[in-house]
């Protein structure tokens, strides 16, 4: 379901897959082949969404921007971001080419260089600054140094085989009545 909110329609580029069951709302702009799979919420209600082109948002994430009084905030996700089931973020930015594990969160105002992993169920806190290249683990997540060779793999090469599935979805989908 895309729906506005206060006067801001979401917009979301041509080649991008949203699942039909994904909930985008308000002041929300996704990049181009892009992926938002089944359950997903991004909420552009209480400030600005940007996901880069050829980002992953898996089943179930939540994407909130701002905070409860007067911290309006916006939410800047890069290019080449995985977002990993369940994950939950309501940070101010991550960048590019980044991880976010299975069930992470990310609370108000985190900020998320490139090249990062943020493991899975881990907590970038509020107002934590993770800087480039790094391997963020547990609850509090804790820095324990640079993504492997092996994990960096995920960040430079992973968005091909999702993007194949979308397309192969998008396929699927066209094939049926809408809901």
């Amino acid at each position: 379901m895309i729906r506005p909110f206060d006067n801001k329609t979401p917009k979301i580029a041509g080649s991008t897959h949203v699942d039909p069951t994904a909930v985008i709302i308000g002041d929300v702009e996704i990049g181009e082949e892009c992926s938002i799979w089944p359950g997903a919420v991004i909420r552009g209600d209480m400030g600005k969404i940007t996901i880069g082109d050829q980002s992953i948002v898996e089943d179930n994430c939540v994407i909130h921007s701002g905070a409860p009084g007067n911290d309006p905030g916006e939410v800047v996700i890069g290019r080449r971001v995985i977002i990993g089931h369940g994950a939950a973020l309501n940070c101010s930015r991550v960048g590019d080419f980044v991880l976010i594990g299975m069930n992470a969160t990310l609370l108000h105002r985190a900020r998320v260089g490139s090249y990062c992993l943020i493991g899975a169920a881990s907590l970038v806190g509020d107002s934590q600054t993770v800087p480039d290249n790094s391997l963020v683990l547990g609850v509090p997540g804790k820095i324990k140094g640079a993504p492997t060779e092996k994990q960096r793999w995920w960040l430079e090469h992973a968005f091909e085989g999702y993007h194949q599935l979308a397309v192969k979805h998008g396929q699927s989908l066209a094939s049926y009545p809408p809901l």
